[in-house]
């Protein structure tokens, strides 16, 4: 009974909510040792038999396996995300999920750049004027112009960049699409490699936008070397990755007054609360700022003891 409750949630994150091969997989990982879980312990036949102690029970359990507070977070998440569909099709009365505390997890901020900093990455890429180094430049600008994720950028065609209009349409997580701005330097980066650079990779293929030395599709890997190497070129020490370009570009977008939802369209995040995280990188960073430049921050005041 269980096992075929599984398949038909299953079906229907890839039918309904369009999600990709590995986020399906993740939750099917996780659901199968839950249910297995519930029965082997407590021989549950039907989900409505299932209670709150229940699921505390597995949580201990998993905390017992020493799994980490954000792998925990990820199972429930998963979880309640099952128990919600079962609401839906009114096989439980409530979402008894909500009613479990999460793991407290320690808070880490992303790296991001300062503005001089992303200039100096940019400015490292254009040292020269070979068809890898214009590739390379384009990649940059537009990761950061147009704050996109690394799968969305080497999966771009040459068909979703509209420089004309300067626009690229993007498709994210679970094939969602959306629109995103260029700014000028994005536009004239990539129209440099299209005209110059590309050509030189393979004259032929006339669909895929970033090509790498061998005239393929770049990899992930690929870029995330070229990010380093121009991290190294532009004497940034600090944890680096494609990434990093998207929080910078979030985090600018915010630190210069753009509204949230706007940032949140533009990322392409489905939930506000994940854009609401780069608020907080935005308010470090302009404490940090203030720390460096006033003078009266952080200073201590001489004493004399009286």
């Amino acid at each position: 009974m269980l096992e075929n409750l599984l398949k038909e949630y299953i079906y229907y994150l890839k039918i309904t909510k369009n999600l990709s091969k590995n986020t399906i997989s993740s939750y099917s990982n996780d659901l199968k040792d839950y249910l297995l879980f519930l029965e082997e312990n407590y021989h549950i036949k039907r989900m409505d038999q299932v209670q709150k102690e229940h699921i505390i029970n597995y949580v201990n359990r998993l905390k017992r396996l020493k799994m980490v507070p954000k792998s925990i977070t990820r199972k429930l998440s998963s979880i309640r995300s099952f128990h919600q569909y079962l609401m839906i099709e009114k096989l439980v009365d409530d979402n008894i999920v909500l009613k479990i505390p999460k793991p407290k997890t320690e808070k880490h901020l992303p790296s991001v750049l300062n503005i001089e900093e992303t200039t100096r990455l940019i400015d490292a890429a254009i040292q020269k004027k070979t068809p890898l180094d214009l590739r390379n430049h384009a990649m940059v600008e537009l990761a950061y112009g147009a704050g996109l994720r690394v799968s969305e950028l080497i999966d771009l065609n040459i068909s979703d960049i509209h420089l004309n209009m300067g626009l690229v349409n993007v498709t994210g997580k679970g094939n969602k699409e959306r629109i995103v701005p260029l700014g000028e330097k994005s536009i004239k980066a990539v129209r440099k490699y299209i005209v110059e650079g590309r050509p030189f990779l393979h004259p032929i293929e006339r669909e895929v936008l970033f090509l790498n030395k061998f005239g393929k599709r770049i990899s992930r890997i690929s870029f995330y070397k070229i990010i380093r190497t121009l991290a190294i070129k532009a004497n940034i020490d600090k944890p680096i990755s494609p990434h990093t370009l998207r929080h910078s570009f979030a985090t600018h977008l915010l630190e210069n007054g753009a509204d949230l939802k706007v940032v949140q369209e533009l990322l392409g995040h489905e939930d506000i609360m994940t854009t609401e995280n780069y608020t907080h990188i935005s308010k470090k960073h302009l404490q940090d700022a203030y720390n460096n430049a006033h003078p009266r921050a952080n200073r201590k005041e001489d004493s004399n003891e009286i």
